[in-house]
């Protein structure tokens, strides 16, 4: 059978929704996302989005940018002025409302970045409730988290506080059938709130028919116990970036190590978010292709074979190059869309929509690692679930590698990611891959 990854003790987790097991996950810069940089404009491309096979619609922050200490010329979408309204750059809620309609209409759902651990230093409650404020010991002001000069810090201590931001999300939830949150930096915020907003955000929903997904900015089996669906999988993620530039001697034992540690922590009900870019790692550290080099490819095909719920940011699907400018207009290059990358996201979304062992938590297979000659650069796993078998072979390395694979499910004639034809596979066969090369084969 080979080493079974993952696989945990039970515990407690959030319950999802029926559709969230297999679904994928999108991130939209609406600033960015093209040249009006509109909710018209992303109305637009839902069928393009539908079709490329994206499931859930995350929009960074809509929300009306503060005045005071701004950031570039535009400010950041995290320095919100009114948690209650739409920033009038990206349109009127109105046309906000129409967009989450339309989106539902193709069959998709969308979740709204939420920022719950600051405000922007002009924010309408800055005048409303200066109280719901820390404030500077030495000068008295309100206080500004970390760096981030441009936002004021809230204070968790206020119970006050505490029901007012449960109640502007819950404005979300009734104003415009949104289906959840994303929660930026999760964790700076007490579990405890959450644990008591989150149940009052789903009986609200249940009372609707319809269901609550939470993603996490966070890592930590503890955020899944009551509140959040989904969380991010930095460590692996950080991993996948170390071993694509070169500095993990042993890359596949390590990214083995990790899924084994995972295992020990998380409910396999969890939904672990995989990723090769997002916002902050586009902005901040550079593009995939600067950050992952010659292995993007494969690294990506690689989010999609492990547990949990793959992301594409957009342009990924346009192999867009582009580090975005964080405060300031900056679109994607979509000069490339429809070429190759395009038909690469297409067919990984369709291949999960398809197996269902590539599906998240308790839904999809368990992963098990496929024994091989080259065990220490070479990653070779496999996911079941009744008829459902996905494979995939890994080289790990700048190096080319020839090897042989031995398990009892490499037998038989298989489809494969990225080719037509049918692959005849034979246990102690011998397969060749060149550097950062891969196979994902499945019935």
């Amino acid at each position: 059978m080979g080493q079974l990854l993952m696989r945990c003790r039970p515990q407690a987790c959030k319950r999802h929704p029926e559709w969230a097991s297999e679904a994928v996950i999108y991130e939209l810069n609406v600033r960015q996302f093209s040249p009006e940089g509109t909710f018209g404009a992303v109305r637009a491309q839902l069928p393009r989005l539908r079709n490329l096979g994206v499931d859930i619609l995350w929009l960074m922050p809509i929300y009306p940018i503060g005045e005071e200490r701004r950031k570039g010329t535009l400010g950041s979408y995290y320095s919100i002025r009114d948690y209650c309204a739409v920033n009038p750059e990206f349109g009127t809620f109105e046309e906000f409302r129409a967009l989450v309609e339309t989106i539902h209409e193709v069959g998709m759902r969308i979740i709204l970045d939420w920022v719950p651990n600051h405000t922007s230093r002009d924010a309408v409650w800055v005048t409303e409730h200066p109280e719901w404020y820390k404030r500077d010991p030495e000068t008295g002001e309100i206080a500004t988290p970390y760096d981030w000069t441009d936002t004021a810090q809230l204070d968790y201590d206020s119970p006050a506080m505490r029901r007012g931001m449960t109640e502007a999300m819950l404005f979300w939830l009734r104003e415009t059938a949104i289906d959840g949150f994303r929660v930026d930096m999760a964790m700076l915020e007490p579990l405890a709130f959450w644990e008591a907003c989150v149940p009052e955000l789903e009986a609200f929903m249940d009372a609707q028919s319809r269901g609550l997904f939470m993603l996490a900015e966070a890592e930590g089996p503890e955020f899944h116990r009551v509140a959040f669906d989904a969380t991010y999988s930095w460590e692996v993620h950080h991993l996948m970036v170390d071993i694509a530039q070169g500095k993990v001697p042993e890359p596949a034992a390590a990214l083995r190590g990790r899924l084994q540690y995972e295992a020990e922590l998380y409910s396999p009900a969890a939904l672990r978010m995989r990723f090769t870019s997002n916002h902050d790692e586009n902005s901040w550290n550079g593009s995939e292709f600067q950050r992952f080099g010659e292995s993007v490819r494969m690294m990506a095909a690689l989010t999609y074979l492990l547990p949990g719920m793959p992301l594409i940011y957009n342009g990924q699907e346009a192999g867009s190059d582009r580090s975005l400018a964080f405060f300031d207009k900056d679109g994607v290059d979509w000069s490339a869309l429809g070429g190759g990358w395009t038909a690469f996201y297409q067919e990984l979304n369709a291949l999960r929509h398809s197996q269902a062992a590539l599906r998240g938590g308790m839904e999809g297979g368990d992963v098990y690692a496929m024994d091989n000659s080259l065990s220490n650069r070479v990653l070779s796993i496999k996911r079941r679930v009744g008829d459902s078998l996905v494979m995939g072979l890994f080289n790990l390395s700048a190096e080319h590698a020839d090897f042989e694979v031995y398990d009892e499910d490499f037998n038989g004639s298989f489809r494969q990611v990225g080719s037509p034809s049918l692959a005849e596979l034979r246990d102690h066969s011998h397969f060749y891959l060149p550097p950062w090369g891969f196979f994902v084969y499945y019935l």
